[in-house]
């Protein structure tokens, strides 16, 4: 349950170290300062950095900017490290010594086995580990959203210190064990991110902008687009490091890519049978029975809601960059490859998305959302499917889109992050000319849609 801010009498100079003030780092800066917690904070021991971070704070009594994680450690009552993944044991290992006698430590990576391993050999005996993750981006409003909090090896008087801090968040707790946080991050993280990082690779080898194309027109295209263009604005390594060093995560992605390939070869051979067959074994799987399916009754998404958010809106302009295609002709039905092959991979790993609910992203429970949506319907369902056969006009983005998929399950498998961040950026500077509209109307997207289902 969400908790809310309160400061025990004996923690009235308790101070808070943050070590990384990335996106998040600094919003949880923000937050945490505002609630009257005095914080230490450093990133980089580089000087344009620092004073990067001193400008933006300046006037917060609460923050001090430091040059490195040594001065935070060394004076800190619970340090946060907000690293990336890939980095979290080379940073525990430059700072880990120098934590205070008796502090508490803990993470914000998206991947706690390689946290809570670099904790347990880098910092010292006396310092007690309680790890959290806020499942949300620093752009989300955290008031009602999960916050995993991990009690590795902590007394209770320490869990009371950290909630005491985090309640000001107005977060959910949830408590779970770093095993079981990796399991159910990579349930309803993995195949997801997989998919939106599919569909940007796919426009960005044909050269489209889908908004500016009949085909990707609606609600359900502009969750498509909108949550494309959000990952492909954040950093890199926000989704390399889950995808890469999540065991579970690895084998998602690998599935998801092989329900992909597997549902394109059935379009192509015109197995209008087989498909069908193939997509609604896998509703009855992830969903259950007609006469009592697994989704509540009332929908998670209200389609007429998502039809708001369009890149299309003469606000915006559909535009283009050079050669890319443009269509200004009417909607067109979509075979949804992306979504039958969720639902088949869900199926294929016995993952039942609901199952996670509790601790899901804001970005997961509305693809999950618009997933509901096809299903439900089973006149688009089968349009879907019909289309999927009988209609070429999706052929070369469903094939870059196949290409894509499989593309990022071997960069996964080979655990390669140099091949990951060239490919995500590359994509990346394609798209890059619309973040700053596509994160207004996005951020609008995920608060009317979170504000719809209760969410707030």
């Amino acid at each position: 349950m969400a908790r809310e801010h309160s400061r025990p009498a004996d923690m009235e100079n308790f101070i808070v170290g943050l070590i990384g003030m990335g996106d998040m780092g600094r919003m949880y800066a923000h937050r945490l300062s505002a609630a009257g917690w005095r914080i230490l904070a450093c990133d980089r021991d580089d000087d344009a950095k620092i004073e990067a971070l001193k400008k933006e704070f300046a006037g917060n009594n609460n923050v001090e900017i430091c040059r490195n994680g040594s001065l935070v450690s060394r004076a800190s009552d619970y340090i946060l490290y907000n690293v990336e993944a890939a980095a979290i044991n080379s940073v525990v290992e430059m700072y880990g010594q120098s934590t205070k006698v008796g502090a508490i430590v803990g993470g914000q990576t998206s991947c706690k086995d390689p946290e809570i391993a670099a904790f347990e050999r880098w910092l010292p005996a006396d310092v007690d580990i309680i790890s959290c993750h806020s499942l949300h981006g620093p752009q989300v409003e955290p008031k009602g959203q999960p916050l995993v909090i991990i009690k590795h090896r902590a007394s209770d008087e320490s869990l009371h210190k950290v909630e005491a801090v985090l309640s000001c968040l107005g977060s959910k707790y949830v408590y779970l064990s770093a095993h079981d946080h990796d399991l159910i991050t990579a349930n309803t993280q993995a195949a997801t991110h997989a998919a939106f990082l599919s569909m940007g690779k796919a426009w960005h080898a044909n050269r489209q902008f889908p908004w500016a194309l009949s085909r990707y027109v609606g609600g359900v295209e502009n969750v498509k687009i909108n949550i494309m263009l959000r990952i492909y604005s954040q950093k890199w390594h926000v989704y390399a490091g889950l995808a890469i060093l999540n065991p579970q995560a690895k084998k998602q992605i690998s599935q998801y890519a092989d329900s992909v390939t597997a549902l394109y070869k059935l379009m192509l051979e015109g197995n209008h049978e087989k498909l069908r067959e193939r997509v609604y074994a896998a509703k009855q799987k992830v969903f259950g029975l007609e006469a009592s399916p697994k989704w509540e009754r009332k929908q998670l998404l209200r389609p007429e809601l998502l039809d708001r958010f369009s890149l299309r809106d003469g606000t915006t302009g559909a535009g283009s960059p050079d050669g890319a295609e443009v269509e200004e002709d009417a909607a067109r039905p979509n075979n949804h490859l992306s979504l039958l092959a969720m639902v088949d991979c869900w199926a294929n790993l016995g993952i039942v998305p609901y199952d996670h609910m509790l601790c899901s992203t804001p970005l997961f429970r509305i693809w999950l959302g618009v997933t509901e949506h096809l299903f439900r319907n089973q006149a688009m369902l089968d349009e879907a499917i019909r289309i999927a056969i009988e209609d070429r006009t999706y052929r070369s983005d469903d094939l870059e889109f196949t290409f894509a998929a499989r593309g990022w399950a071997e960069c996964v498998s080979l655990g390669h992050f140099e091949t990951w961040r060239d490919r995500f950026m590359s994509t990346h500077k394609f798209f890059e000319p619309r973040f700053k509209e596509a994160s207004v109307i996005g951020n609008q997207m995920m608060k009317a849609v979170l504000e719809d289902t209760g969410d707030d």
